[in-house]
């Protein structure tokens, strides 16, 4: 047996497992003592189900014992605290589901079981899933790993900082506003906001209740790899008890080199401003796929109106995140005004479509800034934000993470390394519409390693 590598992948890990280098077990127990050793300053695994992961792991031991092969089978993991796992509370960060206990597990908890993960626990949220950091009053603030003075991101923040941590090789977030991918962004890993619909969200709610089926939010994988991705991604896809007569094949990736590459740079929009720090890396990228011979363009002529988009996801978001919360500021809306908003949304699903007739891949900014200092300030216009020396509203960065939410896009967040002030960069990657290993596998061949946090190092 060998020691085990808290930054191998997923897929090397089952794949040492699978030729009994290592044991579940001993893979277990180390990712148990690395959170217990480490994560006291970073906070980003906050409910530990130890004992029933290492029971799970001596399962999984059996499993292999006996010749069984599964995707993920001895391979331990978070998942985000958004999802039900039995036993345990889903507070969405709210102190009044801190006794709420879940009976069952998520669907997306099931589907990583059967496939043998080692589920270790859960990872931190903001109230609501509705921040870009992941502070709230029963499980406090995730600090990111590259510097604890700011957002690990949010609303999938706990779930980012554990993987740069080394704590485990997968993890399974949300995205509505960038909730997956900012986090990815900001501790940089890899992360995939998938196509509306894809994967199930069944017991994935606060305290217990079953809301219906939300439009524009999703579930997806975070990892240190985009192969990783790939690998989670094949797992939790796919209906659930409600519709288990339907199957669902992932189409294989358009791309496979940059040579054959092609490009759509979105690296402007009309409602939110881009710093160079984010900028720079991005447009050093685009050079890099046109010397290796891809196709890059910058506009088309079926590319929606972003401004207009922009208005119509803004304005579904806040439909969507208001429900059975009063407030004054977001009165409902009449229903026949929602279907106004979910005829918008079909007509720019249909001008995408027409784009990537043309194109593979959509580059963009996942955020105009990277992770920034935490802040106590809630209301998000009143928040201090500074764009190449200007200031800027704080706000309007939710239309990079628009673009692809209100077409039911896939998109993923790829790392591209660290900036010199020591804070990673990324590079946001949309993709056509059930064709989410596209941009998965576009990450792979763009994204750049970001070395362990030194915090991670001790």
């Amino acid at each position: 047996m060998t020691t085990p590598n808290p930054y191998a992948t997923a897929t090397d890990t089952a794949a040492a497992l699978r030729r009994r280098d290592i044991s579940a077990r001993e893979v277990c127990d180390a990712a148990i003592a690395r959170i217990e050793r480490l994560d006291g300053e970073v906070n980003a695994v906050i409910v530990r189900d130890f004992d029933r992961a290492r029971a799970d792991a001596d399962a999984a031991d059996r499993a292999l014992a006996r010749g069984e092969t599964r995707p993920l089978l001895g391979v331990p993991m978070t998942v985000k605290e958004s999802f039900d796992l039995e036993g345990w509370p889903t507070t969405w960060g709210f102190e009044a589901h801190r006794n709420h206990r879940a009976d069952r597990n998520a669907v997306v908890v099931e589907k990583l079981k059967a496939a043998g993960a080692v589920i270790l626990g859960k990872t931190n949220v903001p109230p609501a899933l509705a921040d870009w950091q992941s502070t709230n009053p029963i499980y406090g603030a995730t600090r990111n790993p590259h510097d604890l003075t700011r957002s690990p991101g949010g609303s999938s923040g706990g779930s980012a900082a554990a993987l740069a941590m080394g704590f485990s090789p997968l993890e399974v977030g949300t995205d509505i506003g960038g909730s997956v991918r900012v986090p990815a962004a900001f501790c940089g890993v890899y992360g995939l906001k998938t196509s509306h619909g894809l994967i199930s969200l069944l017991r994935h709610s606060a305290g217990g209740a079953r809301p219906p089926t939300m439009e524009l939010s999703v579930a997806g994988p975070l990892a240190r790899s985009a192969e990783d991705l790939a690998l989670a991604l094949r797992v939790i896809a796919g209906p659930d008890e409600r519709a288990s007569a339907v199957r669902f094949d992932l189409p294989p990736p358009r791309v496979y080199s940059l040579r054959a590459a092609r490009v759509l740079v979105l690296d402007t929009h009309p409602v939110a401003g881009v710093d160079a720090s984010v900028a720079d890396p991005i447009s050093a990228l685009v050079s890099e796929i046109a010397r290796a011979g891809g196709e890059v363009v910058r506009g088309h002529p079926d590319l929606p109106d972003l401004a207009a988009a922009h208005r119509t996801y803004l304005a579904m978001l806040m439909s969507i995140t208001s429900w059975r919360t009063p407030d004054p500021s977001r009165p409902p809306i009449p229903v026949h005004q929602w279907f106004d908003l979910l005829a918008e949304q079909e007509a720019i699903r249909a001008r995408w479509a027409s784009v990537f007739r043309d194109v593979d891949v959509v580059l963009a900014p996942v955020l105009g800034m990277s992770a920034f200092p935490h802040t106590s300030e809630p209301n998000w216009r009143k928040r201090d934000l500074m764009l190449n020396g200007a200031p800027a509203d704080f706000g309007d960065q939710l239309a990079w993470a628009g673009v692809a939410t209100v077409a039911n896009l896939p998109a993923a967040s790829a790392p591209l390394g660290l900036g010199p002030d020591g804070l990673p960069r990324a590079v946001q990657i949309i993709g056509p519409h059930h064709e989410d290993l596209t941009p998965v596998a576009f990450a792979g061949l763009v994204g750049r390693p970001v070395s362990p946090p030194a915090i991670a190092l001790h």
